[in-house]
């Protein structure tokens, strides 16, 4: 196995960079996109632990803040502004698609806070691209009940059972997937898994998820410069062939 590299990047989104931490290794069982808002992506330790889990199971992963570090400090309604995220993350998984080799990988999408909704609708509208869905907490309902009944990937939920509020509106949303489905409690876990050993153990759940449901990559295609030289040594041989003088009969 190669060994990770890391690659701090910046993303287009429509009239927007978007910060994101690339960690890849050229053979990788496929990769996930870790989606957040309203965070310095650097210093989240949180993602961090996600990221480092999926990581050592050979997983590449894709860390993104799908707002801007202006809008966090200076927009407290963005991180609730789950058309605007959703489109933003389209972007980046169009933009993944266009990097050599990663257009087949299989793509798992683990989300938190409210790009939970944005991570909903994204999957709702790329059924062929994202094999797998993870909420961690969050606000998976703001993507409203068409997304949440329009999904196609297998979609986790995991909740932490000391959270006073988010949990109803996690299950109303829970009800509403209509893919393959699991709902997973912690039951120390608050709404930012602070607990002595819930992060671990959400992170653990992720991984198993992954692992379940993202099928092998897909076997690279013959580049199309080899194959056209195949085709004109090939076409050079049959005409070398017919231009050799018959041999006496």
């Amino acid at each position: 196995m190669y060994a990770f590299r890391h690659t701090s990047l910046s993303v287009s989104a429509g009239n927007v960079w978007l910060d994101a931490m690339l960690a890849h290794a050229p053979d990788v069982r496929g990769i996930a996109v870790l989606v957040q808002n309203g965070c310095i992506l650097h210093a989240d330790l949180r993602d961090a632990v996600i990221a480092k889990r999926l990581q050592d199971a050979h997983f590449a992963t894709l860390s993104v803040d799908l707002l801007t570090r202006y809008e966090e400090q200076r927009d407290v309604d963005a991180r609730y502004n789950v058309p605007l995220m959703s489109a933003r993350l389209d972007a980046v998984l169009e933009w993944l698609d266009h990097q050599p080799g990663f257009d087949r990988l299989a793509l798992a999408l683990v989300a938190s806070g409210t790009a939970c909704g944005a991570a909903v609708r994204s999957a709702a509208r790329n059924r062929d691209r994202v094999s797998a869905l993870v909420c961690r907490g969050g606000r998976p309902d703001l993507a409203g009940a068409g997304p949440l009944r329009g999904l196609g990937c297998p979609t986790q939920f995991i909740t932490g059972g000391a959270d006073a509020g988010a949990p109803r509106y996690q299950r109303a949303a829970y009800e509403l997937v209509g893919s393959v489905r699991d709902w997973q409690s912690i039951e120390q876990a608050d709404s930012d898994f602070r607990a002595p050993g819930s992060l671990d153990q959400a992170a653990r759940l992720t991984l198993d998820w992954v692992v379940e449901h993202l099928p092998p990559p897909k076997p690279p295609e013959p580049e199309a410069e080899a194959e056209a030289e195949a085709a004109a040594a090939s076409t050079a041989a049959a005409t070398a062939r017919d231009r050799e003088p018959e041999g006496d009969g």
